[in-house]
């Protein structure tokens, strides 16, 4: 999946994990003239606004010293919200028996995009039932893997009359 390069997580997630934060993932998109570093940051008590300019601003002074990407960039502190992105193996044990979007760089079955439900991990491998059918799926081939939301659960939605 689309990880930000070595150097750039050797720098910034300890200084997410130092200010008490999960850094669940870290995205960068260089462009020569406005590239963008997005970092995805969880707390147990969940993320609020003041919670993503307090590590915005340490992020800035610390990648100003350390300069470790070249021209301009746009840095970004997130939430990873409901249907939060997965960079690790263990972000898909962690919501095992929860359903997932995966985009494959190369088609699998003729299909790129594959939604199903986390049955566990073996491997390098994430294990998926999409409907009924089982697949395991090399995480190397994943280009993106979100969360697929379910807001009836957290709400309580009742049906009928």
């Amino acid at each position: 999946m689309r990880q930000a390069p070595a150097h750039l997580l050797k720098i910034i997630e300890p200084v997410v994990e130092g200010l008490g934060y999960e850094c669940v993932g870290i995205e960068y998109n260089p462009h020569p003239k406005n590239g963008l570093l997005r970092i995805y940051i969880d707390h147990e008590n969940g993320i609020l606004l003041e919670d993503c300019t307090k590590v915005s601003h340490q992020l800035s002074g610390v990648l100003d010293v350390e300069d470790p990407i070249q021209g301009n960039y746009q840095l970004e502190v997130s939430s990873p919200g409901a249907d939060r992105p997965f960079f690790k193996l263990s972000q898909f044990e962690q919501f095992t028996g929860e359903k997932v979007m995966v985009t494959l760089f190369q088609p699998i079955n003729k299909r790129r995009k594959i939604m199903g439900v986390i049955t566990g991990v073996e491997g390098d491998n994430v294990l998926l039932d999409e409907a009924g059918e089982a697949l395991e799926i090399p995480i190397k081939t994943m280009s993106k893997a979100r969360l697929v939301p379910d807001f009836s659960k957290d709400k309580g939605v009742q049906g009928g009359k």
